[in-house]
C-alpha cells in the first residue's frame, strides 16, 4: 500500500477520534462516554466472568486438555544404570521382616523397635542412633523414638545428603494404624545393600520414624534446628550436610501390583515435577511396575467401575459408556482428592513435611494385591531412584512447581488451571468496584436538562454525590477479624464445645453491631460499603491464594464466589434473618456438622503448623460473617 494512502487513512482516523471541535472538549466527551459504558456494562462483565470462571474449573478435568509429563534436568538420567539388587538382598528383608512381626505381636515399645533398627544399620556397618520426642496438643501428648543413621561414602564431601525413610505406620487411612512393615524392612535391607557400594556422592540418610507423621516432624525439624514451641526432642548425635531429595517408602501388604506416588506437602506445597517424573519412568521401565497418581488404578479396565460410580446415576448408559467421559471422571476423581489434601494444607504422606524445608520429596506406596510384585521390584525401583538422586549437580529447578497430575502420564501446567480462580476474583472485583460507586452517588430525577437532549433518558438522571461511612464499614470489618482470632483460640485451646461456639459466634455479630453509630441520613447506608470493601477483601484474598495454593483458593471462590457477590438486604425482616442464618453456617458450620475435620486441621495446626485452622477462623470465617450482616443491616 502506497505511504500516501496510509498516512491519509491515519489522518481520517485521528480526526474522527479527536472531532471538529476542542481537543480537550472530545477528550472529556470521550471519557464520559467510556465510563457510561463501563457502568452500563459492568453487570454483563461480571456474570461473564463468574461463567467463565466456574466453567473452567469444571473443565480441568477434561481429556482435552494438559500434556504429556516430560523430564527437564539432563542430569537425572533416570533408568540409565544397571541395577544389582538380588534375591539375596529380598532373603533379608524377608528375614528382618519376620523380626519386625515378632516385635509386633508382642507389642513391643518404641524403644524396643528403634533399638532393633539401630542394630540393623550397625550391622551393616553404618552409624546410627535413636532420637526420642514428645508433643503436647490439644488431644493429648505424644511420644515417641525415632531410629536413623548416616552412611557417608569415602569420596563423599558431607556436605549434600539423599534421605531414605519409613514410618512405622502406614498412610493406609491416613495413619489409621495400619503397620508399614514392609516398608521398614526395605529401608533396613537396602542399607546393607548399599553400604557395599562406593559410586555414591552424597551421603545416604536412613530414617525409621515413629508413628505416622509425628516421627519424622520431630526428626526433620530437628535436623534443621527449627524450634517448635510444644515438642521436645533429643538433638541428632549425627548429621549429615543439605538435604536436596528424600523419598519414602510405604507397603503395607504382602505384595503389589502397582506402585502409587504422593507427593502434595503441608500448606499446599509441592514437589519439583522431574522427582515424581523420574521415578515413575523408573517404576514403569527399571521396575516393570506400573505407576499411578494416588493408588487408583485409572489404566485398570477391571476398575473402569469406579469411575461409573462418580458419574451421577440419572445419565444414560451410552453416555457413561463414553471413554471420554470415563477418562473425565478418573481424572476429576484425581483433581479432587488433590484439592483435599492441598486445600486443607494436608500432607498425603510422610514426605509432606520436607517440603517446609525446601526438600523435594514423595512418597512410593505399594498398592496391596495379591501379586505380582514385592521386595525384589520395589528394591530395583528405589536403588536405581537413588541413582538417580545421585547424580544432581545442583537443587532440582528446571521442571515446574505449581501443577495440576490428572493421571499417571498427564499434567496441567499453572497457566492452564490459574485463570479459573483469578477470573472469579476479578468478578467479584468488579462486583465491589460497582458498589463502591453506587455508595458515593445518588441517582436522582432531573429538573433541568438541555432542551436539545430531552429525548436521552440518561440525561433525565442527575447523579448527586454523597458521603460514604467509611470508618464504621472498616470498624466492623476489624471488630469481625479480631473476633475470629479470639474464636481461633477458644477452638484452639479447648475452651468451649463446638455447639456453644457456633451459637455465641452466631449471635455476638448482631449484638456488636449495635454498637457501631449508625451514619446520618445524608450518607449511604452502611451495607453498600460494608459490602463493596468486603467483596474487595474477598477479591483480593482469592487472587492471592490462587498463587500460594490454588485448591484453596478454587474453593474459596465456589464457596463465597456468587453468595457474597448477590447479598443485599431484603426490605422483610424475617428473610433478612433467614439470609444471615445462611450465612452463619456457610462461616461457622465446620464447627457442628465437620467435628472430625475440625479436630483434624486443630491436631495438623499442634502437631505440623499447617495454618488451614488458623486461616478458616481468622479469615475465612469473618469474611463470610461480615456478608451475613450486610444481609441483616436495613436497607
Amino acid at each position: 500500500m502506497p505511504p500516501v494512502i496510509v498516512k491519509t487513512i491515519v489522518s481520517r482516523i485521528r480526526a474522527r477520534l479527536r472531532g471538529n471541535g476542542d481537543p480537550n472538549a472530545t477528550r472529556i466527551l470521550r471519557r464520559r462516554a467510556l465510563g457510561r459504558n463501563v457502568w452500563r456494562l459492568s453487570p454483563f462483565v461480571q456474570v461473564t466472568l463468574f461463567a467463565v470462571g466456574y466453567l473452567w474449573m469444571l473443565a480441568i478435568p477434561a481429556p482435552q486438555l494438559g500434556q504429556r509429563t516430560y523430564i527437564d534436568e539432563n542430569a537425572l538420567q533416570p533408568g540409565q544404570v544397571n541395577t544389582y539388587w538380588n534375591w539375596a538382598d529380598v532373603f533379608r528383608a524377608d528375614r528382618i521382616l519376620e523380626d519386625l512381626e515378632a516385635l509386633r505381636d508382642r507389642n513391643a515399645t518404641s524403644q524396643e523397635i528403634a533399638q532393633y533398627s539401630v542394630d540393623q544399620f550397625e550391622k551393616a556397618g553404618i552409624p546410627a542412633r535413636t532420637q526420642h520426642y514428645s508433643f503436647d496438643t490439644l488431644s493429648g501428648s505424644t511420644n515417641g523414638t525415632n531410629a536413623y543413621a548416616v552412611l557417608r561414602p569415602p569420596r563423599a564431601p558431607g556436605t549434600e545428603a539423599i534421605v531414605v525413610s519409613a514410618s512405622w505406620m502406614s498412610r493406609t487411612g491416613e495413619g489409621d494404624g495400619t503397620l508399614n512393615l514392609r516398608g521398614v524392612s526395605t529401608v533396613l535391607s537396602l542399607a546393607h545393600y548399599l553400604k557395599k557400594q562406593s559410586h555414591w556422592a552424597k551421603d545416604l540418610v536412613f530414617v525409621i520414624s515413629d508413628g505416622y507423621l509425628d516421627g519424622m516432624q520431630a526428626w526433620v525439624t530437628t535436623y534443621h534446628g527449627a524450634e517448635q514451641s510444644n515438642m521436645y526432642a533429643e538433638p541428632l548425635m549425627l548429621s549429615s550436610g543439605v538435604i536436596w531429595t528424600a523419598i519414602n517408602v510405604d507397603y503395607p501388604g504382602h505384595s503389589f501390583s502397582h506402585l502409587g506416588i504422593f507427593f502434595e506437602g503441608l500448606n499446599g506445597r509441592l514437589p519439583n515435577q522431574d522427582l515424581m517424573n523420574a521415578v515413575s519412568l523408573i517404576t514403569r521401565h527399571t521396575g516393570g511396575v506400573p505407576a499411578l497418581v494416588y493408588d487408583h488404578k485409572d489404566k485398570d479396565p477391571k476398575d473402569m467401575g469406579d469411575a461409573n460410580a462418580l458419574l451421577p446415576s440419572w445419565l444414560p448408559g451410552a453416555i457413561k459408556e463414553n471413554s471420554d467421559v470415563r477418562e473425565y471422571a478418573t481424572r476429576a476423581r484425581n483433581v479432587i482428592r488433590h484439592m483435599k489434601w492441598q486445600a486443607r494444607g494436608s500432607a498425603s504422606g510422610v514426605h509432606g513435611l520436607f517440603h517446609q524445608f525446601r526438600i523435594d520429596a514423595i512418597t512410593v506406596f505399594a498398592i496391596p494385591a495379591p501379586g505380582p510384585h514385592g521386595f525384589h521390584a520395589l528394591g530395583r525401583i528405589l536403588e536405581s531412584s537413588l541413582r538417580t538422586m545421585n547424580n544432581l549437580l545442583e537443587r532440582l529447578h528446571a521442571s515446574f512447581f505449581f501443577f495440576l497430575y490428572v493421571n499417571s502420564g498427564t499434567f496441567m501446567k499453572i497457566g492452564m488451571y490459574l485463570p479459573s480462580a483469578v477470573l472469579v476474583g476479578t468478578a467479584m472485583l468488579f462486583t465491589g468496584l460497582r458498589t463502591w460507586v453506587y455508595a458515593g452517588w445518588k441517582i436522582a430525577p432531573s429538573t433541568e436538562f438541555n432542551d436539545e437532549k430531552k429525548t436521552s433518558t440518561q440525561d433525565n438522571v442527575k447523579w448527586n454525590i454523597r458521603s460514604r461511612p467509611v470508618l464504621s464499614a472498616v470498624t466492623v470489618m476489624l471488630t469481625t477479624h479480631l473476633f475470629g482470632v479470639v474464636l481461633f483460640y477458644l477452638v484452639s485451646n479447648g475452651l468451649a464445645p463446638n455447639i456453644v461456639l457456633f451459637v455465641l459466634s452466631s449471635t455476638i455479630p448482631t449484638v456488636a453491631l449495635q454498637l457501631v453509630p449508625r451514619p446520618p441520613a445524608e450518607y449511604a447506608p452502611l451495607w453498600i460499603v460494608l459490602k463493596a470493601f468486603n467483596v474487595c477483601l474477598t477479591s483480593a484474598v482469592i487472587s492471592i491464594t490462587s498463587l500460594l495454593n490454588f485448591s484453596l483458593a478454587a474453593t474459596l471462590a465456589v464457596l463465597m464466589g456468587i453468595p457474597m457477590s448477590t447479598t443485599h438486604p431484603l426490605p422483610s425482616l424475617p428473610l433478612r434473618i433467614a439470609r444471615y442464618a445462611l450465612h452463619t453456617v456457610l462461616a461457622l458450620g465446620w464447627l457442628v456438622f465437620f467435628p472430625e475435620e475440625t479436630a483434624s486441621a486443630l491436631r495438623n495446626w499442634d502437631l505440623l503448623r499447617v495454618w488451614f485452622a488458623p486461616f478458616v477462623c481468622i479469615v475465612y470465617a469473618p469474611l463470610v460473617l461480615q456478608s451475613a450482616l450486610v444481609c441483616l443491616l436495613p436497607p
